[in-house]
């Protein structure tokens, strides 16, 4: 960390940084507001609408997930897929990473030096000053509580994003003076123990404000941090703490900072998981009573439609997460609006829409169309009662098969017999794609997409193909609409935090913690019952070819991690979840593959298609590298290990 983000006294001038790059623009106004350069710190703290100025500054430094390119885990990993020719308009750090360009000269997505060590600096300018009762003296007595809950939170929340990005890190508690000492500024790496200690301390002073436990004034306030929020990131932090990656780790026992000190323990705790499971009690309690619930499609709200209960279940399902304000959102940001990233996933459905209106070219892998269960709720692997070990052979889709597949249509036997998640998330060659704009307003007559080359969703434009042949549909909000005056797409603040994330870190602490039991049981059959499955014990019981497996610790463990895969796609939380589950070395060296989407004829299509061999090196990709300039600039820091 370069000393100039730790060289600051009380009287500097504070130059703002330029926030329009944010991409903000939506209903909130909160974060909309930047202060004007202020001649020094303690103006910035005369009043209460200068303060608040500040406070929306602490807020602009959250990361927009909702932009493929920006969202670190969504392109890093192996989830999601764009083509090599994008690279020419589409530059995508994060991409890099997934293709092996990490480095240490120029380290890809490198947020050290590029935002959230000035943004931890923020936080504690405010945190000083609003807490001195002599500053801001026309700001009342709740609302300064509240207002430090959230800068407390935020401080936590950027530490924990440089935290899972490159393990120990230096704990900014205070910003450092400008006549501090060499040795002061010259920060050091902290045990990870440690910092998670620090971070949840953070949070829990953050919950004893008077952070709201939801937000009232929806016009102004919306996306402003609330106590389910706290408790949701401190579940996710310890549930982070607790796993593989960080708990017990002996490729990691000879890692030491610069001072000596051992910086992972290489035992493995079992009280972390059981506090990670507390927490996470605690925040689907406080989601619970806040009203948060899991979204549903009620057909009787959309009378102009006949729709099948097959249609309604997908609705349900996809509107859960891209719905504006869904019943499951604790967390979304109202600055970072999913537009560009719909128009980036959308098939082109019809002659009215070109090439820049549904650009397609966000694709997923084909072992992410594979992962998803079958329409029994178990992998296709383990179901004895269907047989997918013909998954890449041709099939023609029936009558009974209409509300998902179009019938008489020939596609993949792997794209038949699926759970409803993998038709509501997943677009591909002859899938039936349901639309508000459906001129005919039933399912029985909607739009199908035809993925093959010089078909109307097919690969015809350099660029702007999808690589594998399966679609984002969970990214596009069903209001999207054709005409040919243009295209429209209903945008939607990107969820960070959805209700059933908390579910699953519950069900996963839970099960780790005590194993097997029928409370981890029922809150991962809530997550099943609206994704249209039988509870885990029915469904393996009658199902699967291994039917004690969710009987076992290992074996829920399993089922846990694939439920987090599929219930999550496409968001972003894949790539960090593997990171810390250990599994990252696993999936990350195998191959990106797809159809042939470039051939005409059906049977060519349908060929199996390396489009890339993935590489991970355990156990040096795990974190990221520190740059070397930095490790210059500051010789206290140690590099992480490998790099």
């Amino acid at each position: 960390m370069k000393m100039k983000l730790y060289k600051m006294k009380r009287f500097v001038i504070y130059f703002l940084m330029i926030v329009s790059s944010l991409g903000i623009g939506s209903c909130a106004d909160y974060i909309d507001v930047v202060p004007d350069n202020v001649a020094t710190i303690d103006n910035a703290f005369s009043l209460r609408n200068e303060a608040e100025k500040f406070l929306f500054t602490c807020y602009a430094w959250l990361p927009n997930n909702a932009d493929a390119q920006t969202n670190t885990g969504f392109l890093a990993g192996d989830e999601v897929w764009i083509p090599v020719a994008q690279r020419e308009i589409y530059p995508a750090y994060n991409w890099q990473i997934a293709r092996g360009g990490q480095n240490v000269n120029g380290p890809l997505v490198n947020t050290w030096e590029d935002g959230y060590w000035t943004a931890i600096r923020d936080c504690n300018i405010f945190l000083e000053n609003v807490s001195d009762l002599n500053k801001v003296p026309d700001l009342s007595t709740d609302e300064r509580s509240r207002w430090l809950g959230e800068v407390m939170f935020l401080k936590a929340y950027y530490h924990y994003l440089l935290f899972r990005q490159y393990g120990p890190i230096p704990l900014i508690r205070e910003n450092i003076d400008l006549d501090a000492s060499e040795e002061e500024v010259r920060v050091v790496q902290r045990p990870v123990d440690e910092v998670v200690d620090y971070l949840v301390g953070l949070l829990d002073s953050a919950a004893s404000k008077s952070v709201p436990s939801l937000i009232t004034d929806q016009a102004s306030e919306l996306g402003r941090i609330t106590k389910p929020i706290i408790y949701a990131v401190k579940a996710e932090i310890l549930l982070t703490a607790a796993s593989p990656l960080f708990n017990g780790n002996t490729d990691y026992a000879a890692v030491k900072n610069s001072q000596g000190e051992s910086l992972f323990n290489s035992s493995v705790d079992a009280t972390k998981w059981t506090r990670a499971a507390d927490a996470a009690k605690q925040a689907v309690e406080s989601a619970e009573a806040a009203g948060f619930y899991l979204n549903t499609f009620n057909k009787n709200e959309y009378g102009q439609f006949t729709l099948s209960d097959s249609t309604a279940t997908v609705l349900g399902l996809e509107l859960g997460f891209n719905e504006r304000w869904a019943s499951e959102h604790i967390w979304a940001n109202p600055n970072h609006t999913a537009w560009n990233i719909q128009r980036d996933a959308m098939a082109r459905l019809s002659s009215d829409a070109t090439v820049s209106d549904a650009r397609s070219h966000l694709c997923a892998p084909l072992k992410v169309a594979e992962m998803f269960y079958t329409q029994n709720g178990v992998p296709i692997t383990e179901d004895k009662t269907l047989n997918f070990n013909n998954k890449y052979t041709l099939r023609t889709a029936t009558n009974a098969e209409r509300f998902y597949i179009q019938e008489g249509y020939t596609t993949a036997r792997l794209n038949f017999d699926r759970e409803p998640r993998f038709y509501a998330f997943l677009g591909f060659d002859g899938g039936v794609w349901f639309k508000f704009d459906t001129p005919s307003l039933t399912d029985e007559d909607t739009y199908v997409l035809q993925g093959k080359l010089n078909q109307q969703g097919g690969a015809n434009t350099y660029g702007w193909i999808n690589e594998s042949g399966y679609f984002l549909k969970k990214l596009v909000n069903w209001e999207q609409a054709f005409a040919s005056s243009g295209v429209s797409y209903q945008s939607y603040p990107w969820p960070n935090i959805r209700l059933s994330d908390v579910y699953l870190m519950y069900a996963e602490a839970l099960n780790e913690s005590s194993g097997p039991s029928t409370e981890v049981y029922t809150y991962l059959d809530k997550i099943r019952e609206r994704a249209g499955l039988k509870g885990i014990l029915e469904s393996w019981t009658s199902y699967s070819n291994n039917p004690s497996k969710p009987t076992t610790k290992d074996g829920l463990r399993e089922i846990i991690q694939r439920e987090r895969m599929i219930e999550l796609a496409f968001e972003g939380k894949r790539f960090w979840d593997l990171r810390r589950w250990k599994l990252a070395v696993n999936y990350f060296n195998q191959n990106i593959t797809g159809w042939s989407v470039s051939q005409e004829e059906t049977n060519d299509y349908y060929q199996l298609r390396t489009i890339y061999s993935q590489t991970f090196v355990s156990p040096r990709d795990y974190f990221w590298p520190i740059s070397e300039s930095e490790l210059t600039v500051n010789p206290a820091l140690v590099q992480s290990l490998g790099w």
